[in-house]
């Protein structure tokens, strides 16, 4: 890993870096309040009395909410802030909007729930640590001392409660599944309170990503969020949730017209800016996630947590690296990695955080196929980041250094790496996550095996544990935390097949991988290679098109 020079201040950086190369477009405005809602015919009717525009400190949209509550007035402003925000995921600036609520209102019950909210984070690869579900417990009492006034209230507590209660002895998944419940109890008896049909369905979307078919889970906690985007075009619960509900390839067309939506409702919202991108990703369209990606980075840049780098800042740029690299723009996928080593100053300690750290740099090397390069990636950088907390995530650089020593004969590093990837494999299957990051790691393990395999001649062990390695990634779900594994493992199966000149396997393996992962520029390629190869001229054509356009600002 290279070195560089530290960065300080707090100008945007991103925007600085790019705008030379035109990449950076003007910022969008507010959005029209009655833009096409992406609803159902039919559902519930929510009680629209209540629905209020909602301003962020410095006076930007973060969308309409509906949320009356028993508290002063000024308080019931700030907790409407703090459920918009909670809705963005931008939870630590929730939190502090939460406590300020009940600074201005100490018998604010729902002020003590709010912050009773922002440690748990039902979509994202973490976990709240022992002290913070203890603490969460000890507010939502503080709820209830202060006094519930309606039913709603009552239900609102008691659906977190559902969480928190003797969280120390059960597991995320277990505790994500009472949620869920009780949010589904509290959407049956308020069926015109849009909040709360939300929040079951953001509990029900959780409870689908540690499952074995989760499209139904997914599409059911969609159509919950439709209904109310159908009422309330600029919810921003409403549009994220429908996008993260169909942040899977089979459903992902469906949430497009959201995602071009959600960036302009709030367009100062660093996450609510990034989390369009999840589904231009899904489709395949670079150009909007680059537009989006390079805004949403700038708009964390400024926003520091405590004095710290925003993981909100490193998801996107991670993100960011990503879609340059499917475009060609290769100079600029070493800006933003020129950007990570130049980082200086603490870094706000999240999963996203050293998922961009481990990525970004191995994603070059692999995608570029620079096995020389791949193989001297370093793990555990940087040291500030605490990776015994993420065996998964360490996994990522350990597999490209697998990956390229195995093309580079140096046998003696692809051995260690794969060992290592063992140990990371039991260490990441034993993480309280509701994601399988084992099995994910086990993906990697089994694809470094294949290549050395392949490397010592033994073609059929090499074919043979390619496949399982291949078959098994078709059985998982994407996380949230990545626009895509670091190579999609029928990527790299079609790769073997089109060196054994295996044409028509290999361009069924590389046309598996666009089907999971539209317009990736290897997947692209190596289809075309083989359809050319293989004689079938009409086809190679075709993808040399569809190539062409991918890479038209490429380098």
């Amino acid at each position: 890993m290279r070195r560089g020079t530290t960065s300080s201040g707090r100008t945007p950086i991103l925007t600085l870096m790019l705008a030379g190369a035109g990449f950076v477009s003007a910022a969008c405005g507010s959005g029209d309040k009655g833009a096409p809602a992406n609803g159902a015919e039919d559902g519930e009717v929510f009680d629209l009395a209540s629905v209020t525009e909602v301003l962020d400190a410095d006076g930007g949209s973060l969308g309409s909410v509906a949320f009356p509550v028993s508290c002063s007035a000024e308080a019931a402003t700030t907790m409407r802030r703090g459920i918009a925000l909670l809705h963005h995921m931008t939870y630590t600036e929730a939190a502090g909007v939460f406590e300020a609520a009940a600074e201005q209102d100490p018998d604010c019950a729902l002020a003590y729930w709010g912050m009773a909210m922002t440690p748990r984070h039902p979509l994202w690869p973490d976990v709240p640590a022992e002290q913070n579900l203890e603490r969460g417990w000890v507010l939502l009492q503080e709820a209830r001392a202060v006094g519930l006034q309606t039913p709603r209230e009552e239900g609102y507590v008691t659906a977190l409660e559902a969480y928190y209660r003797d969280a120390a002895d059960r597991s995320e998944t277990a505790r994500l599944a009472a949620y869920a419940e009780g949010w589904e109890q509290v959407r049956v008896a308020h069926p015109g309170d849009s909040e709360a049909t939300l929040f079951a369905a953001l509990s029900l979307i959780a409870t689908g990503l540690g499952s074995d078919d989760p499209l139904p889970t997914f599409e059911a906690g969609g159509a919950m969020a439709e209904q109310v985007l159908s009422q309330i075009p600029d919810h921003p619960g409403a549009l994220h949730y429908i996008i993260h509900s169909y942040d899977v390839p089979a459903l992902a067309p469906k949430a497009l017209s959201v995602a071009r939506t959600y960036g302009k409702v709030a367009p100062e919202n660093a996450h609510a800016l990034h989390m369009t991108s999840h589904i231009f990703t899904r489709v395949g369209s670079w150009e909007e996630s680059i537009d989006y990606n390079v805004r949403s980075a700038d708009a964390a840049w400024n926003q520091p947590i405590n004095g710290a780098t925003s993981h909100h800042h490193l998801h996107a740029i991670d993100y960011l690296a990503y879609a340059y690299l499917q475009t060609g723009q290769d100079d600029r996928a070493e800006e933003i990695l020129d950007h990570l080593v130049a980082l200086d100053g603490p870094i706000y300690d999240h999963a996203a955080s050293a998922y961009a750290f481990a990525a970004v740099e191995s994603r070059i090397a692999l995608e570029r196929q620079d096995w020389a390069r791949a193989a001297a990636v370093e793990p555990r950088w940087p040291a500030t980041v605490n990776w015994v907390l993420y065996p998964h995530l360490e996994a990522i650089p350990e597999f490209a250094r697998a990956l390229g020593a195995a093309h580079t004969g140096d046998v003696e590093t692809a051995e260690r790496s794969v060992a290592r990837l063992g140990e990371l494999r039991a260490q990441a299957a034993t993480l309280p996550d509701a994601y399988d990051w084992g099995t994910q790691v086990r993906i990697q393990e089994v694809g470094a095996r294949a290549w050395m395999a392949y490397a010592a001649e033994r073609t059929d062990e090499a074919v043979e544990l390619m496949t399982e390695a291949a078959t098994l990634e078709s059985t998982t779900t994407k996380n949230p935390v990545t626009p895509g594994v670091v190579l999609p493992a029928n990527e790299l199966l079609g790769d073997m097949l089109l060196d054994l000149g295996r044409y028509d396997e290999a361009r069924a393996a590389y046309e598996t991988a666009l089907t999971r992962s539209p317009n990736r520029l290897n997947s692209l390629k190596g289809a075309g290679q083989a359809a050319e190869l293989a004689g079938d001229a009409e086809a190679a054509a075709e993808y040399e098109r569809q190539l062409e356009a991918v890479v038209v600002k490429g380098d």
